[in-house]
C-alpha cells in the first residue's frame, strides 16, 4: 500500500508539472506578460517554502546550521531552475506546448552525454538505444520533418536550450548538497531561480505589473515550485530514482493532453506515437538503475 501512495505521490507532480506551460500559455493569452509570470511564480514558490521550512521544527534547525558556503552554492545551480522556465515558457510563445514540451525532455539523453563526458561514464547499450528511441520519437512528436511543418526556429532554439537546463536542474536537485532536507535545498535552488529571473527580465516586471496576474502566479506556483518538490521528496525515496524517472515522464502526455483540450492544439496520431517511443526510451534508460 505504501509503494501504491508513492507511485501516486510522484505522478501527481509529474501530472503537476505537466499542466504548467498550458497554463502559461492561457495566461498569456489574457494578455500577462511571461516576465510577470516567472517572476510570480518563482517568488510565490520561495516564499511558501521560506514559511514551510521556519515551522518545520527540524527543518528549522538545519536551517539555521546551513553553512553561508551551502547556500551560495545551491543559489548557483538553482540559476538553471530559473533559466529552465524563462527559455521553456519563452519557446511556446513560438511553438505549440506540445512541441515545447518534447525539447524540454530532450533532457533525458542529454543527462547520458554529460554523465559520459563528465563522468567518463560510458553509457550502457541499453540507453544507447534508449536515446536512439528519443531521438526518433522527437522528429515525430514534433513533425520534425513534415512538409507542412511551420515550428519556428526561435521556438526550437529556445526549447532545445530549455532541455541542457533542465539537465543541469535535475543535477541540481538529485545530487548538490543532498544531505540537507530536500524544502531547505529546494528553497536555496529556488531561490537562485528567483535571481536570475529578476536579473534576466528586470525591468519588465515591473512594467508588465498588473493586479490580476497575481492568481495566475500563485496558480503556477502551486503547480511549479510547490507542489511538485514537495511530493517528488514524498514519493521518490520509496519508489527509487528508477521508477520516479519512469513515472515522471507522465509530464509529456499530460502536457500534451492539456493543450489539447484547454488551447485547442492539433495533435496527430503520427505525434502520439512520437510521445509513446520517448515514453518507451525513458523505461528503457532506466531500467537497471537502483
Amino acid at each position: 500500500m505504501k509503494d501504491y501512495k508513492s507511485t501516486l505521490y510522484v505522478a501527481a507532480g509529474a501530472c503537476s508539472y505537466g499542466l504548467l506551460a498550458t497554463i502559461v500559455k492561457y495566461a498569456n493569452h489574457l494578455g500577462i506578460h511571461t516576465s510577470l509570470l516567472t517572476f510570480l511564480q518563482f517568488m510565490f514558490g520561495f516564499l511558501f517554502l521560506l514559511a514551510f521550512n521556519l515551522l518545520s521544527k527540524r527543518n528549522a534547525e538545519e536551517h539555521k546550521a546551513i553553512k553561508f558556503s551551502s547556500k551560495i552554492k545551491l543559489m548557483v545551480w538553482g540559476i538553471s531552475l530559473g533559466l529552465t522556465t524563462t527559455l521553456y515558457y519563452l519557446s511556446i510563445q513560438y511553438i505549440p506546448v506540445s512541441a515545447g514540451i518534447i525539447l524540454l525532455m530532450q533532457s533525458i539523453w542529454i543527462s547520458l552525454v554529460a554523465e559520459a563526458v563528465l563522468l567518463k561514464k560510458f553509457p550502457s547499450k541499453g540507453k544507447i538505444t534508449g536515446v536512439i528511441i528519443v531521438l526518433l520519437g522527437t522528429t515525430l512528436a514534433t513533425n520534425l520533418f513534415q512538409n507542412n511543418n511551420n515550428l519556428d526556429y526561435r521556438g526550437i532554439i529556445l526549447g532545445f536550450g530549455a532541455g541542457i537546463s533542465y539537465a543541469l536542474a535535475i543535477y541540481a536537485s538529485s545530487t548538490v548538497e543532498k544531505d540537507l532536507p530536500s524544502p531547505v535545498r529546494s528553497q536555496f535552488l529556488v531561490l537562485g531561480g528567483l535571481l536570475l529571473i529578476v536579473a534576466f527580465w528586470n525591468i519588465d516586471i515591473i512594467r508588465y505589473m498588473q493586479p490580476n496576474a497575481l492568481p495566475w502566479g500563485l496558480l503556477i506556483a502551486i503547480f511549479g515550485t510547490i507542489l511538485p518538490p514537495l511530493l517528488f521528496t514524498k514519493g521518490i525515496p520509496k519508489t527509487g530514482i528508477a521508477m520516479g524517472n519512469i513515472i515522471s515522464s507522465l509530464e509529456i502526455p499530460v502536457s500534451t493532453l492539456s493543450a489539447m483540450l484547454v488551447l485547442q492544439e492539433v495533435v496527430s496520431g503520427f505525434q502520439w506515437f512520437g510521445i509513446l517511443l520517448i515514453l518507451m526510451a525513458v523505461i528503457i534508460i532506466n531500467v537497471g538503475k537502483p
